[in-house]
C-alpha cells in the first residue's frame, strides 16, 4: 500500500513538474522539473558547527556544469563568502574556504542557473538560513598572570564552566566581558546564550615568608602571598620558656614588636628571634653545705637542678624551704623562674655510753648528752686481778686515758683481761685450713702469730673474723689474751646450666636510660643511645659525645616501660640463690644468681679491689647480682673477666642507687631502681639503666655491650 501512495506521489510530481518547468528555449522537453529536495544545514537550523560542509539535495541528476560559485551560492549578510563546489550524484556541496564564523546567521542560495540533464532549470532560485554554533574564547591579563581552560564552541543554552589558574607570584582577581566583571570565583559556570569574549584578570603577588629562631622558640602567623600594596601583620608568639626578641631581614632589625605591621611592596623574608629564657638558682645553707649539679651562675628553662645538703659537723638536715620543700637530703628544682632556697639544719646532741666489766671508766666531763664536736676524756681502771687491754665499740687501740670527739652518739667498751703469762688461739675453719705460724698450744703475752688460711676444692676464702679481720687469706694476730679466730669460706656454686640471662632486648640501642635527668660533667663519652623518660633534661652534652642518638619521646617511654619489667624480673629471681656477701673485692665467683639483702660494694686496693667474674670457658655464662640497697665501688677497683665471661651477661640489680668510684672499672648492665652515678674517670662496659632518678657522669665512660 505504501509503495502504491509513492509511485501516485511521484506521478503527481512528474505531471507538475513536466507543466511547471523553467524553458531555456522554445522547444518543449518532456521530463521530471529540477528541485532542490534537502540542504544540510535544513532551513532555520541553530548551533551549526563551524567547520560544516554545506549540501543541496536534487531530486533527479543535475547538469555538474551548471552546479559551480554562480548558482552555489553561500552569503553572510550581503557578502558572499568564499569556497569550493562539487556535485556528486544528486548532492551539491560547498566547502567554505575559512571556519564559518561563531553565532552567524548565513543564508544560502540554489539558483536558476542550475540544469539538469535535459537542460531544464530550476522554477526559481532556492533559498534557505542557519545560524552558526556560539564560541567561548578565553584570554589572561596579564598574558603571564595563569592559564585558561574551558574554550570552545557550545550550543546556546549549554551550561558552560571555564577555569583560570594563576602562575606562581599572581593571584586570580576575577572574570570580565567586554571589560564588564562577571564573576570573581576562577570556576567560572554561565548558560550559553550567544559568543564569550571572556578575559581571565590576574593580580601580581608578593610573598611574606616567616621562620623561628630557633625552631623551637615559638611560632609565626601571617606569611602567605599578597597583593602588592596589602596592609600585612605578621605575628610573633614565643613557645614556654622563650622570649620574643625582634623580626629580622638578612642583618636588619625590621621590628621589636610581636605584632609587626606594614604594607607589602617587595617579597619579605622575615625571621622572628626568641631567646630561651635563664635563671638564678640562689640557695642559702647554714650550719652546712648544699651541693648544685650541674653548677652553673644561670641556668636554661626547664633545666633540673640537683640539690644536695651535707650538714655541718654537729647538725642534722631537717627540711628545704623556699622554692623546694620536703624533708629528703637530695632534692630537685625544675628552673621555669628564678629561684631562692634554703637548706635547713639543726644542732644535734649525742650520748656517750661507757661500759666496763672487771673494771670502771671515768667520764670527764659526765654529761647525759654532748654537743656535736666536744671532746670527752675517758680513764679505765682495772679491778683486782685485772690489766686493761684495750677500747673496742667506738673507740680502739690500748691507750689510757683516751679522748673521744663526739661527733654521734657512741657506745665504748673498756676491755679488762685477768693477770696472766700464756694465752691461747683457737681457729676454726670449716671448709678449708688455718696454718698457724708458730703453731704452739699457748702463746706468751705479746706474742705474734701468722694465720694462713687455704680453701678445700669448691670453696673461696672469704674473710676473717672474730679477734682477726680482713679478706686477704694471711692475718697477724697479736696474743694480748685468749684469741677466737674464724675463717670464713663460701661455697664456688656453679649456676644451673641454661641459666636465662634478663632480656634487655627493648633497650638494645640505649646506653643510658634515665627518669628524671641525664648530667655530664666535663668530656664524658657515651657510646650507645641515651634515653630521659619522663625528665627532658639532658645537661653537659657537649663537652660530653654521645655516639648514638638522644630520645626525649615516646621511644624513651617505651624503653622505660621494658626497663621497669626487666628490673622487676630480675628482682624476683631465686631458684638457686647464693647469698652475697657485703665487700665483693678479692673473691673469684662463679655464674650465678647472687643476692645480698643490704648494701654491697667492692672495696680495697691491689688484688682486694679486684673482683673477678670467671665464665669457666662458658661464653654464655650469666651472672645477676640482687642488691637489697645501694651499691658502690672504691676508687681504683675493677671487675675484670675470664674464661670467656661477657659483659652483656653481668646484671646489677640495685633497690636503692649505685654510685662507681673514680676511676673504678665495672664491667654488665647496671638495673636501678634510683639514680646512678660514675665519679671522675669511672668507665662503665655496659649499661647504665635509672628507674626513676638521675645519671651523672663526671668524664666517665659508657660503652653499650
Amino acid at each position: 500500500m505504501k509503495k502504491l501512495k509513492l509511485l501516485a506521489t511521484l506521478a503527481l510530481a512528474s505531471v507538475i513538474f513536466i507543466t511547471g518547468c523553467k524553458k531555456d528555449d522554445y522547444k518543449e522537453k518532456v521530463g521530471v522539473c529540477p528541485l532542490v529536495v534537502s540542504t544540510i544545514p535544513i532551513d532555520k537550523a541553530i548551533d551549526v558547527p563551524l567547520d560544516q560542509v554545506i549540501s543541496a539535495t536534487f531530486n533527479e541528476k543535475m547538469d555538474p556544469a551548471t552546479i559551480n560559485q554562480a548558482s552555489f551560492i553561500i552569503q553572510q549578510g550581503t557578502t558572499a563568502i568564499t569556497g569550493t563546489v562539487a556535485y556528486s550524484d544528486l548532492t551539491a556541496t560547498f566547502s567554505p574556504t575559512s571556519p564559518l564564523l561563531p553565532n552567524v546567521l548565513y543564508s544560502g542560495t540554489i539558483k536558476t542557473l542550475t540544469k539538469d540533464l535535459l537542460g531544464q532549470s530550476l522554477m526559481e532560485d532556492h533559498k534557505w538560513s542557519f545560524t552558526t554554533i556560539a564560541q567561548v574564547t578565553l584570554s589572561s591579563n596579564p598574558v603571564a598572570g595563569g592559564t585558561t581552560t574551558g574554550a570552545g564552541t557550545f550550543a546556546k543554552g549549554a551550561s558552560v564552566t571555564v577555569a583560570a589558574t594563576p602562575s606562581v607570584g599572581y593571584a586570580f582577581a576575577n572574570w570580565t566581558l567586554d571589560g564588564i566583571p562577571v564573576s570573581t570565583t576562577p570556576n567560572y559556570q554561565f548558560i550559553m546564550d550567544g559568543n564569550k569574549a571572556l578575559v581571565a584578570n590576574f593580580s601580581f603577588q608578593f610573598a611574606v615568608a616567616l621562620s623561628s629562631n630557633p625552631v623551637e622558640g615559638g611560632i609565626t602567623t601571617g606569611a602567605g602571598s599578597y597583593t602588592a600594596g596589602t596592609n600585612v601583620t605578621v605575628t610573633a608568639t614565643p613557645n614556654t620558656g622563650y622570649t620574643f626578641v625582634n623580626w629580622t631581614e638578612g642583618l636588619t632589625i625590621a621590628s621589636t614588636e610581636a605584632n609587626y605591621a606594614f604594607q607589602l611592596n617587595a617579597s619579605r623574608n622575615l625571621v622572628a628571634n626568641f631567646v630561651l629564657n635563664t635563671y638564678t638558682l640562689t640557695v642559702i645553707a647554714l650550719n652546712g653545705t648544699v651541693l648544685k649539679v650541674p653548677l652553673q651562675t644561670t641556668y636554661n628553662h626547664g633545666t633540673v637542678v640537683n640539690l644536695t645538703a651535707t650538714p655541718n659537723s654537729g647538725y642534722n638536715f631537717t627540711s628545704w624551704t623556699g622554692d623546694a620543700s620536703g624533708s629528703s637530703s637530695a632534692t630537685t628544682v625544675t628552673m621555669n623562674s628564678n629561684k631562692n632556697v634554703t637548706a635547713n639544719f639543726n644542732a644535734i646532741a649525742y650520748t656517750l655510753n661507757a661500759t666496763a666489766v672487771n673494771g670502771t671508766v671515768l667520764k670527764v666531763p659526765s654529761k647525759t648528752a654532748y654537743n656535736s664536736g666536744e671532746i670527752v676524756v675517758l680513764t679505765a681502771t682495772p679491778a683486782m686481778g685485772y690489766t686493761f687491754t684495750g677500747w673496742s665499740g667506738d673507740a680502739s687501740g690500748s691507750i689510757n686515758p683516751v679522748s673521744v670527739t663526739m661527733n654521734g652518739n657512741k657506745n665504748i667498751t673498756a676491755n679488762f683481761t685477768a693477770l696472766a703469762s700464756t694465752f691461747t688461739l683457737n681457729v676454726v675453719a670449716v671448709n678449708g685450713m688455718v696454718v698457724k705460724n708458730p703453731n704452739l698450744t699457748a702463746y706468751n703475752n705479746g706474742a705474734s702469730v701468722q694465720l694462713t688460711a687455704s680453701a678445700n676444692s669448691g670453696f673461696t676464702f672469704t674473710g676473717w673474723s672474730g679477734d682477726a679481720t680482713g679478706n686477704l687469706p694471711t692475718a697477724t694476730v697479736i696474743m694480748n689474751s685468749n684469741k677466737n679466730v674464724t675463717a670464713n669460706f663460701i661455697a664456688d656454686v656453679i649456676p644451673p646450666v641454661g641459666m636465662l640471662p634478663i632480656d634487655l632486648s627493648c633497650v638494645e640501642p640505649f646506653a643510658i636510660l634515665a627518669g628524671s635527668t641525664i648530667v655530664s660533667t666535663g668530656p664524658s663519652i657515651v657510646n650507645g643511645d641515651m634515653g630521659l623518660s619522663p625528665g627532658s633534661a639532658l645537661v653537659g652534652f657537649p663537652p660530653g659525645i654521645n655516639n648514638g642518638t638522644i630520645h626525649i619521646d615516646p621511644v624513651a617511654a617505651a624503653a622505660k616501660l621494658c626497663l621497669t619489667a626487666a628490673y622487676i624480673e630480675g628482682q624476683g629471681r631465686s631458684l638457686n640463690r647464693i647469698s652475697l656477701p657485703g665487700q665483693l673485692g678479692g673473691l673469684t665467683l662463679a655464674p650465678g644468681l647472687y643476692s645480698n639483702s643490704s648494701t654491697t660494694g667492692i672495696s680495697g686496693t691491689g688484688a682486694n679491689g679486684i673482683l673477678t667474674l670467671d665464665a669457666q670457658g662458658d661464653a654464655n655464662a650469666v651472672w645477676i647480682f640482687q642488691i637489697g640497697s645501694t651499691f658502690t665501688t672504691d676508687p681504683a677497683t675493677s671487675v675484670v673477666l675470664s674464661g670467656g665471661a661477657q659483659a652483656k651477661n653481668i646484671f646489677w640489680i640495685v633497690s636503692s642507687s649505685a654510685t662507681l668510684g673514680t676511676t673504678s672499672v665495672l664491667y654488665g648492665n647496671i638495673l636501678a631502681d634510683q639514680a646512678i652515678t660514675l665519679n671522675t674517670g669511672a668507665v662503665l662496659y655496659g649499661r647504665a639503666l635509672a628507674r626513676i632518678a638521675a645519671v651523672t657522669l663526671d668524664a666517665s665512660t659508657i660503652t653499650k655491650p
